[in-house]
């Protein structure tokens, strides 16, 4: 029986790394509050400094989360800087400090993002398809780059670009549930554009099918096999919360609220898991209606809890 594998997971405090520290627990974090954690943390700011050479030894896998927020308001200048910075030079200086150790690990698991592709109205898109413009696909490009820096030193590199996360705590859902309770709920736009989304729990196994075959290297895809449109993701929400959802909320007033980052709101993305599939990846929700289901009952749970 060999010794047991050492992981070392950044972004530990959101949904996905709060999911894969509940199946490994034993995993060492490196966080920029360690403890808020109550887990076996260090301290690492990621945009101004290398990770301390204690928290790397002995590590044979590395997930990387860490990141600032995307959706979370307007984008100023200097939001968006952070955004930047936050993604590129902190994998940068995590690939920097991989590359230092005497036995590099494995294999390093980077997030990426959808926002890869751009908008692309209804073409399908999978891991071969090309990036996007605008400022997230620039972004995802400039984040992957320094993650595959790690392969010149013999790590397996996997770019995961995850879709919009349904989560049963935080994330972009909860901010979406409060207006349909109330009933104002509805479609962004025409509702025409097609939502990349996945549960958190396929996430997390993605992750964890990731780490262990070999077979996954590159570009993973991180979303249901089953894209839905705008359209289809407000009535499905509808259903679920037991609510109408007829107040469409139109493009310009999106924009008038949230500026440049509407784009991400608006932006159609029907991607397609492929490589998730040809790796013989099972998810655990393939359907949008089980999903939000599963979502909405556990929030739902806590609220009368």
């Amino acid at each position: 029986m060999g010794k047991p594998t050492k992981l070392l997971l950044t972004g530990a405090s959101g949904p996905i790394g709060r999911g894969l520290l509940a199946s490994r627990p034993d995993a060492v974090v490196l966080s920029r509050n360690p403890r808020n954690l109550g887990h076996k943390a260090y301290a690492w700011d990621p945009v101004s400094q290398l990770p301390p050479a204690e928290a790397m030894e002995g590590v044979d896998q590395v997930v990387h989360l860490a990141g600032e927020p995307v959706a979370d308001g307007r984008w100023t200048d200097g939001r968006k800087q952070r955004i930047r910075d936050s993604r590129v030079l902190g994998t940068r200086n995590l690939v920097s400090a991989l590359a230092s150790m005497k036995r590099p690990p494995g294999v390093l698991v980077c997030a990426s993002a959808v926002g890869y592709y751009g908008s692309r109205e209804n073409e399908t898109l999978d891991e071969s398809s090309s990036p996007g413009r605008g400022f997230l696909p620039e972004i995802c490009v400039q984040w992957e780059r320094e993650a595959l820096r790690a392969r010149s030193f013999g790590v397996r590199v996997v770019c995961v670009r995850i879709g919009i996360v349904l989560s049963r705590e935080g994330g972009a859902l909860s901010r979406m549930l409060t207006p349909f309770r109330m009933g104002v709920g509805g479609r962004l736009g025409d509702g025409h554009q097609w939502m990349s989304w996945v549960h958190v729990d396929d996430v997390v196994g993605l992750i964890g099918h990731a780490l262990e075959n070999a077979s996954v290297d590159g570009a993973l895809n991180a979303v249901s096999p089953n894209p839905v449109t705008n359209r289809k993701f407000t009535e499905t929400l509808a259903d679920a919360v037991n609510r109408p959802a007829v107040i469409p909320v139109p493009e310009t007033v999106l924009r008038l609220a949230f500026g440049e980052m509407a784009s991400v709101l608006m932006a159609s993305q029907k991607v397609l898991p492929f490589e998730a599939e040809r790796t013989g990846y099972r998810f655990q929700f393939e359907r949008i209606e089980t999903a939000l289901r599963d979502v909405v009952d556990a929030q739902n749970g806590r609220k009368a809890a």
